[in-house]
């Protein structure tokens, strides 16, 4: 079942939650998640660049996305409430520590208040940036990666050349991460 967009995030609820066992969350106006069914979704042509914008960090510091050039980025959004996210999480800390060393880098977008990242941050000892996005001023930055629906968590793979070569709604398990993220590492 579908339900229209929401004003404030475009959104769908659906009741089909956890189709192949994965759960994906949706901005509402109440910013409370809904599910919907998880969708894969590739990059299109008009989506294949690099788009750099600037964000602070949980660090206290305004980073760019340039800063990063040269390495396999995850830039992954997600929130403080979406369960899914936190479960993804865990994933990508031991993904950055395993895979740091060769060129690896994730890149957490938090859609929510910096005090409540910055929780998660340190209960899920997060290893990887933390960039804040206030939800209500950066309404198009998921948009502008290709996530016209809201649903997070929302991933962006960009090769060490910059472009972006695979998008995620939903979580990234390991499959999906060894068979369209793992290959990039070897690649220089």
């Amino acid at each position: 079942m579908l339900v229209a967009p929401v004003v404030a995030w475009p959104a769908f609820a659906g009741t089909d939650a956890n189709q192949a066992g994965r759960n994906v969350a949706v901005f509402s106006a109440s910013r409370q998640p809904a599910t919907g069914p998880f969708k894969m979704q590739t990059a299109t042509a008009h989506e294949r660049r690099l788009k750099s914008f600037s964000l602070p960090g949980l660090d206290g510091v305004i980073h760019n996305l340039a800063e990063w050039e040269g390495k396999v980025i995850i830039l992954n959004f997600w929130a403080s409430w979406c369960s899914p996210c936190l479960f993804e999480i865990r994933d990508f800390v031991s993904y950055q520590q395993q895979y740091k060393a060769r060129g690896l880098q994730i890149i957490g977008v938090g859609l929510d208040d910096g005090t409540k990242l910055r929780n998660v941050q340190r209960t899920l000892e997060i290893n990887y940036p933390v960039l804040v996005a206030d939800p209500k001023k950066n309404t198009d930055l998921m948009k502008s990666w290709g996530n016209k629906s809201g649903i997070v968590p929302f991933s962006v793979v960009i090769d060490r050349n910059g472009q972006v070569v695979y998008s995620q709604h939903g979580p990234i398990d390991r499959d999906i991460f060894d068979e369209n993220i793992l290959p990039l590492l070897d690649k220089i």
